[in-house]
């Protein structure tokens, strides 16, 4: 049995070249604090957070795109696992695995994804970096020598790469991405209303008025919340153009790492990126005019992925039929 596996803050992905995408599910774990017992993952823990009792706690055991929590992480997998065996009606014993890394973690973080994937049994697990797997996952050649420009905003990192004969020739990664867009709502809320939102408010803010800074017509949303001065409920409207201003910062942030990767990028692989363009992938891949920004600001064709959130996990399954010619990262 082969499977890839995207180990993402956001969400966990499980692919099988048979069947494809085999499991989606949210990097959640609710814990009993009692017995140290998991009582839930995935979906059913997102649904936990904020509104568990006190023994109760429900963690995403992985911040931008690295393992925080080994145990949980570890622990994670094995239900996944199970979950996944269960849904396809597999055994899935000794399968060999690939996962990817973000390509600007360290030896150490990258050893923790090995064991915890190695945790649950896998006979083989090879590493391959994300941008890589979310550049094959797109469907861009890879393995030619031409420039493959990926940008994969996912929600811990931001990796931007320009990826050439199956490697990565240049690389930048950033520490922003869908979790950090949300905080950013989160504050500025706080700040203007003084009402107090939660992660998962904050996420559909994002998805339904979160706009990149481009001209569009003014969208509004009703959003409940705590006050913050009297401690009770209460309702605000918010408009798409505040949200568009607290993102505005981050995206300028993560604008200047996909210039930073183009100016290291050779020059014979520039001539390249005019033609080819720069392929989004990732969930922050889908912000409203995201495209259209980024097109006007780097004066080359942008692309979003097909499937943005499954890019990854698409190319770490695939990947497996030409893993030996992909230039593997060393532990």
């Amino acid at each position: 049995m082969e499977i890839g596996i995207d180990l993402g803050t956001a969400n966990i992905l499980v692919y099988s070249k048979d069947k494809g995408i085999i499991l989606n599910e949210p990097s959640v774990v609710a814990l009993n604090l009692d017995t140290n017992d998991v009582l839930a993952v995935g979906t059913e823990a997102k649904n936990m957070v904020g509104k568990t009792p006190a023994n109760i706690v429900a963690i995403r055991p992985l911040k931008d795109g690295v393992i925080a929590d080994f145990d949980m992480t570890a622990s994670m997998l094995k239900a996944i696992m199970k979950k996944t065996s269960k849904e396809v009606g597999l055994s899935l014993r000794k399968p060999n695995v690939v996962v990817c890394a973000p390509s600007g973690s360290t030896s150490v973080e990258r050893r923790a994804i090995l064991d915890a994937v190695r945790s649950f049994g896998a006979k083989n697990v090879h590493l391959i970096e994300e941008p890589l797997a979310a550049a094959i996952g797109s469907g861009l050649p890879v393995d030619e020598p031409i420039a493959n420009v990926v940008v994969d905003i996912g929600g811990g990192t931001t990796e931007v790469a320009i990826i050439s004969f199956g490697g990565v020739v240049t690389c930048h990664s950033a520490r922003i991405g869908g979790d950090k867009f949300d905080e950013a709502i989160i504050q500025h809320v706080r700040k203007k209303y003084n009402i107090l939102i939660g992660e998962r408010t904050a996420e559909q803010i994002k998805i339904e008025i979160g706009y990149a800074p481009i001209d569009h017509e003014e969208l509004t949303m009703e959003v409940r919340g705590r006050d913050l001065v009297h401690g009770l409920p209460k309702t605000v409207t918010l408009y798409s153009t505040e949200i568009q201003n607290a993102l505005n910062e981050l995206l300028l942030q993560m604008l200047e790492s996909i210039k930073a990767t183009l100016e290291d990028c050779p020059p014979e692989l520039s001539g390249d990126i005019v033609d080819q363009g720069v392929m989004l992938t990732g969930g922050g891949a889908l912000i409203n005019g995201l495209q259209e920004w980024l097109s006007n600001e780097i004066s080359v064709p942008v692309h979003i992925a097909p499937n943005p959130l499954e890019s990854v996990a698409i190319g770490t399954g695939r990947s497996l039929k030409f893993i030996d010619k992909l230039q593997k990262i060393s532990v």
